[in-house]
């Protein structure tokens, strides 16, 4: 009850979305080193990294009881932009957005893991009012112009009976450079979401204003989306990991820690309300498609058309008998 919007008549929907932990785990027996838990970091001042002119910010932090280990060298960072009109994002995955969307970009990067092999999972956690569930989406497209060979968008929506009501949106992979290129490609995978029994997640925003509520006040839900597979070994060699997410409605609040010092793996996702962007064929590929298919289509017409009147023009030596 510490934080509420006047009037409180006035709100039509109500989520958050909170990056709880981040697990390492190693190859594919997934063994489990202790969990990083993001709500005992120490996070630095959004004010050296706040750029109002592009809109963006980055929290960056490190453990608060581990100043050396794992992150002498390296830092864990939750980047946010908002957008002023509808676009694409420049880097990749090139998320589409509109004037509504902002984004939300985690990196990992300089961390020492653990041991051989080991890949990253990151702990998402949603509370909704009553009313409200969140449905994990797969969409599946073949145009993969500005994502290459990546063919999969996946999306958290909140959704009531004949609508949804916000998103958590982003593409199935992530990368292990800062200027990322199709080979840079990490797999990206999300787990099943599993209902958290409305046990709010640690975030002092969170339960500011959704706790206190009677039973059935609110949902809570999570889900883990991890990184790595045949290609787990990228962060290994270059210790960069990032991953990008995106939503909408203008400069979302994210109510996590500043950051962890360094270069981690990096992710990025668009966070919004409404309908999730998506993707169409532009005007070039759809004229390339056309010529493609159009150019055989028009020959194997023609060429049909000459054998059918090569076949009724019949040729002989003899006269027609009368």
């Amino acid at each position: 009850g510490a934080v509420w919007i006047e009037p409180r008549d006035s709100v039509v929907h109500a989520s958050a979305v909170v990056f709880t932990k981040v697990f390492e785990f190693r190859g594919a027996e997934e063994l489990f080193y202790p969990p990083y838990d993001l709500s005992r970091f120490s996070w630095g001042s959004v004010n050296g990294t706040l750029n109002r002119t592009a809109l963006t910010a980055e929290f960056r932090g490190v453990p608060a009881g581990e100043p050396s280990g794992g992150f002498a060298d390296g830092s864990l960072a939750f980047r946010v932009t908002a957008y002023e009109a509808d676009g694409r994002d420049g880097p990749l995955p090139r998320l589409l957005h509109t004037a509504n969307s902002s984004k939300v970009e985690f990196v990992l990067a300089g961390v020492a893991p653990r041991g051989n092999g080991s890949r990253f999972a990151l702990e998402v956690a949603t509370v909704e009012e009553a009313g409200a569930a969140r449905r994990l989406r797969l969409a599946r497209s073949i145009d993969d112009e500005y994502t290459p060979a990546i063919f999969e968008t996946l999306s958290l929506a909140a959704e009531v009976p004949g609508a949804v009501l916000s998103f958590l949106q982003w593409k199935a992979t992530a990368y292990g450079s800062r200027s990322p290129q199709r080979e840079d490609g990490i797999r990206c995978r999300a787990r099943e979401l599993r209902a958290a029994n409305c046990t709010l997640p640690p975030s002092a925003i969170v339960r500011g204003y959704f706790g206190g509520r009677p039973g059935g006040g609110c949902s809570t839900s999570a889900l883990n989306i991890s990184f790595g597979g045949e290609d787990g070994n990228i962060y290994q060699e270059r210790r960069y990991l990032s991953w990008c997410v995106g939503s909408g409605h203008g400069p979302v609040p994210v109510p996590v820690p500043a950051s962890l010092a360094s270069s981690p793996p990096r992710r990025s996702a668009l966070l919004g309300f409404g309908q999730p962007p998506a993707d169409a064929f532009s005007a070039l590929v759809v004229a390339i498609v056309a010529v493609a298919l159009g150019t055989p289509a028009a020959l194997l017409l023609l060429g049909g058309l000459a054998v059918l009147l090569a076949r009724r023009r019949r040729y002989s030596e003899y006269e027609p008998i009368n």
